[in-house]
């Protein structure tokens, strides 16, 4: 691999505010409009203006140009603007472009958001209906025929492999899925918000894809979430306690594909996610026992379980029994099971406001935060924590 040190960005570049759109199934307004509101908000929230922004960052497979959110928004001169491939695996590397401009002297307000109108208008969980011809593509071009036409078949394969290698049932999955509803029951923002489930509501909904039933698949939302980063210096001055940075990390593996990497040396794991993970440890020096809360990307269940295996919390096949007894605090929010849909950028604002003390599922003390993207693609993911 071609990262085998600390990298020097850690500890650079503070998240300073956070911003998001009401989350619903149909916002009756412009994925544009959205992002604007999410913007602003997270500007308001950080005590900074349109005036003082000079970078945005945002995803691929958006309608929103970087240009048109400018102008929309109140914001000038960009010195700084950039897209991250790759769906859901962006999210995190969004804020770690935004670091990597700050730290460098490129930018000094960097903006991150996204925004669409997910379950109105283009739904992701529809899977492939019409795409123009591309590399990437012909990837795709061996598992359509045969059926794999969503995101739910592709991750049941490997969910298949997984049960069948650690000689587990589905309801390993739903110690996942109940996590998330229990802390989004308490959470007014969410679309699930006081309505918790039991392991037996997850065994009786329907079957989506074996082994996947209703329960394990996250939301389709209509909404906007937006960060903004600055200096750790500047950050001092702002009104909110800062985030920092203390570790970012993008990962591809080996034959990696997108949702696809059924070739490769197992099923049973995430190495896109180990290639991040062996370098947030690196770079910020800290183990799983410094961790106080997880957000993991919780698009499928089965690839929390892994994500928490590739980043040392447990020995393979036993994240099942780690999420039951509750060993690390999981999605406080609700994840994108239970909060809302946002391609993992509420996931990043939960770890913020964890690190305030503002949650409304806070945990006490809470310094440090795991937060990670999209998993079956090439992916990112934060260490956050406390200045100082």
């Amino acid at each position: 691999m071609s990262v085998r040190g600390r990298d020097t960005l850690g500890g650079r570049a503070a998240v300073v505010g956070i911003g998001a759109t009401e989350f619903s199934k149909d916002s009756g307004r412009s994925e544009l409009s959205l992002a604007v509101e999410a913007v602003r908000a997270a500007l308001d929230d950080a005590g900074l203006t349109p005036a003082d922004v000079d970078g945005l960052v945002t995803f691929t497979m958006d309608t929103n140009p970087e240009i048109t959110v400018a102008q929309a928004s109140g914001i000038g001169e960009l010195s700084f603007f950039s897209r991250v491939h790759y769906g859901g695996g962006a999210a995190c590397a969004t804020v770690q472009q935004a670091a990597l401009a700050v730290a460098s002297g490129i930018a000094e307000v960097v903006v991150c958001y996204r925004a669409f109108n997910e379950r109105s208008g283009r739904r992701f969980g529809s899977g492939v209906q019409q795409r123009e011809p591309s590399a990437e593509g012909a990837a795709l071009g061996w598992q359509l025929p045969f059926g794999l036409l969503t995101p739910a078949s592709w991750v049941a394969m490997a969910a298949q492999r997984y049960l069948h290698t650690y000689g587990l049932t589905p309801d390993a999955f739903g110690h996942v899925a109940v996590t998330d509803r229990k802390y989004a029951a308490n959470n007014p923002a969410a679309h699930f918000h006081g309505k918790p489930i039991t392991l037996a509501d997850h065994a009786a909904s329907r079957w989506i894809v074996e082994p996947l039933r209703l329960l394990d698949c996250c939301q389709e939302t209509d909404g906007g979430q937006a960060v903004v980063v600055t200096s750790v210096e500047r950050a001092r001055d702002l009104p909110r306690p800062p985030a920092v940075i203390l570790a970012a990390a993008q990962g591809a593996g080996r034959r990696q594909e997108a949702m696809t990497s059924f070739y490769r040396d197992g099923l049973t794991g995430l190495p896109e996610m180990g290639v991040v993970a062996r370098q947030l440890w690196r770079t910020s020096g800290l183990a799983p026992s410094d961790i106080d809360v997880g957000i993991l990307y919780d698009h499928f269940t089965p690839f929390v379980l892994m994500q928490l295996e590739e980043f040392g919390f447990c020995g393979p096949g036993e994240a099942a029994d780690f999420v039951a007894a509750e060993a690390l605090p999981l999605n406080t929010h609700g994840g994108q099971l239970g909060e809302a849909y946002l391609h993992g950028m509420n996931g990043i604002a939960e770890a913020v406001r964890q690190i305030r003390g503002t949650s409304v599922n806070q945990l006490p003390g809470a310094a440090r935060t795991l937060v990670t993207a999209g998993t079956g693609v090439p992916t990112s993911g934060l260490i956050l924590g406390t200045d100082g």
